[in-house]
């Protein structure tokens, strides 16, 4: 191996560090880091006369499907344990240059990663007879796709066979769209992804109520490039084009009332490409009695339903939180998934794969998204820690290819009002502390509810800001982020907040009603009157592999599952709230505890929260 290739292996070898790399514990291992691409090497006439990949159909989504099942048989005479197949795309990917940020006089023949792998041996008989078959499911995602056999494993890949490709019938379509509430209560809306520049297409919603006549309101067009990316393996083998991410604006919205939508790109011939249709329901207005249902969790990942990518070492309980999600979509109206959502760790084609796997209810209900250190962090790029737990993603992605209402997408800090529910998301990948931005916000975003109106506060953030018995935090001292809670539970305390929902860490836990370490109501499941605290949720079981507890159960900790699973929050009306943690392998209810309270309750003077009175009468 020439000097290049070894400076070429060691950069890589530490971008695939730094993609597995975190400041919390038992962090798994992106399936993709762990294929050494640089180091493959080409052997196609020497194994021409043996070595085959034969893929079908070579015509996919030939009815609109986004979706597809594709067979692969492949074989040659010299099988091995550590042959594996693999899925490219774009499907020329044997370039001979590699468009890295630093060059080098002599580049692998391989500079991408696969988008997804599978063992050949996943074949029963592969061994015995040389000859293999599997179903890959394959998205649409802008370009066309090959399937290659490898041999010499994952560390030592040696090219013996490529598949002549397969392409959907309009790579290009609008696909995987994602609701979220605007800025105002009467606003949702849609963001998509496709592969039509706007000098190619103009893309566009058409949107009305349910019954009525529908109206077009055009998308804006945002993408970004390789050079957005801040380290490996984003700027290098994990770079794929992420085509054009559209947003468009549906306003106006009658609470309650049940809409439909569209999204299309209208062409220079004026022919329409159109998407499949879906329907939503608008949000309450702020205050609003009725039944108000709303879904929290974090870290769910995502996962591969051919069984490809080791994704069940990964995060193995993604799919059963996303088909749980999927069955019940009829008995809750919102998402709020608090960050770590597709761990692609810096290989971008992992998010067009999560879009599509979270679709199903992105589509229908609005998908409230925050940002976790998986997204965001990178050194040297402005987070609050400099750490490579993005893979160089530096929140590029996770900023562009969702829609949230932040005053500035760059800080992922922002306000919902949900009928009866204010929801304040903070960003714990970026100063909280007093005197910063993000401390300003959440004491404006606290402070300025109606709480006659909307008495259900609750605070959400991604790393745990507030209580957790993870074995880590507990190693620590601190059942804490480092400084986690210092500056901010005044605030939570004064302001009377809930509920703080936090993920990062791979459990669900409850605790008491809070208050500097201490519980501060006897009660378990049933809290009536004034509460003189807030409870802190950890629900970071949403799919990736699982975080351990100290064997020590602090006082304040009332449930802990080490399980995979989601929470529901269920407001009946102004004095009457229901908390609900799921498993996700069954659905059923496994924790919960009610509030009952009047308006009074909440202004009830509690440590810490009294304002100050005068003797004048």
């Amino acid at each position: 191996m020439g000097m290049a290739h070894v400076v070429l292996a060691a950069v890589l070898a530490m971008a695939a560090a730094a993609a597995t790399a975190s400041a919390s514990p038992a962090e798994g291992i992106q399936p993709l880091s762990k294929i050494a691409i640089h180091k493959a090497t080409v052997h196609l006439d020497l194994h021409r006369s043996s070595a085959y990949v034969r893929a079908t159909p070579a015509l996919l989504g030939n009815q609109d499907e986004d979706t597809v099942w594709v067979t692969v048989k492949y074989g040659w005479d010299n099988p091995s344990p550590d042959d594996w197949i693999a899925v490219f795309s774009p499907a020329d990917f044997i370039s001979g240059t590699c468009p890295n940020p630093q060059r080098y006089p002599a580049e692998p023949l391989l500079c991408t990663a696969p988008i997804k792998y599978q063992y050949a041996n996943y074949s029963a008989n592969y061994l015995k007879g040389g000859k293999g078959s599997i179903r890959l499911q394959l998205i649409n995602q802008r370009a066309d796709f090959s399937f290659a056999l490898f041999t010499g494993g994952l560390e030592n890949p040696k090219l013996v066979s490529v598949s002549k490709k397969v392409m959907f019938k309009n790579p290009k379509a609008p696909v995987f769209p994602r609701l979220a509430q605007g800025k105002t209560h009467d606003e949702m809306t849609v963001t998509w992804t496709s592969g039509y520049d706007v000098n190619e297409a103009y893309p566009f919603v058409e949107w009305g109520m349910v019954g009525a006549a529908g109206t077009r309101t055009p998308a804006g067009t945002l993408t970004f490039n390789r050079g957005s990316m801040c380290g490996e393996p984003a700027r290098t083998v994990g770079w794929r084009d992420p085509g054009f991410i559209h947003t468009a604006f549906m306003r106006n919205l009658w609470p309650n009332k049940e809409y439909f939508y569209k999204i299309g790109h209208e062409l220079s011939d004026g022919s329409v490409v159109w998407a499949k249709p879906y329907t939503f329901r608008a949000p309450p207005t702020p205050g609003q009695n009725s039944l108000q249902r709303i879904i929290v969790f974090g870290d769910m990942g995502k996962a591969e339903r051919d069984g490809s990518n080791e994704f069940a070492n990964y995060q193995p309980g993604s799919l059963n939180t996303t088909d749980r999600l999927i069955e019940d979509l009829d008995n809750y109206d919102i998402v709020f998934h608090i960050g770590d959502m597709p761990y692609a760790n810096g290989y971008l084609s992992q998010w067009d794969q999560f879009t599509a796997q979270v679709a199903p209810i992105s589509a229908k209900k609005p998908y409230m998204v925050a940002s976790g250190n998986h997204e965001r962090d990178w050194p040297n790029t402005g987070g609050f820690f400099d750490v490579k737990d993005s893979g160089g993603e530096c929140g590029v992605p996770a900023e562009t290819m969702y829609y949230y209402p932040a005053e500035n997408r760059a800080n992922f800090w922002y306000k919902v009002d949900y009928g009866m529910f204010r929801f304040c998301v903070g960003d714990s990948e970026h100063d909280w502390r007093e005197g910063t931005p993000q401390y300003k916000f959440i004491e404006e975003c606290l402070s300025t509810v109606d709480r006659k109106h909307q008495p259900w506060l609750i605070f959400t953030a991604h790393r745990v800001l507030g209580y957790s018995s993870n074995s880590w935090y507990a190693d620590q001292g601190s059942f804490e982020e480092p400084e986690g809670r210092e500056s901010l539970q005044k605030l939570w305390q004064r302001y009377r907040v809930d509920i703080a929902y936090f993920g990062h860490v791979h459990n669900y836990e409850r605790t008491c009603p809070l208050y500097q370490s201490q519980c501060v109501n006897a009660d378990k499941t049933h809290y009536s009157g004034t509460m003189n605290g807030t409870i802190f949720v950890v629900a970071g079981g949403g799919g990736s592999h699982l975080s351990s507890y100290t064997t020590a159960i602090p006082k304040w900790s009332i449930f802990r599952d080490h399980d995979y699973g989601f929470t529901k929050l269920t407001a009946f009306n102004h004095s009457s709230l229901l908390f609900e943690y799921m498993k996700s392998s069954d659905g059923k209810v496994y924790d919960s505890f009610t509030v009952h309270r009047d308006y009074r309750d909440v202004l009830s003077c509690v440590h810490d929260s009294c304002f100050p009175t005068t003797l004048a009468s």
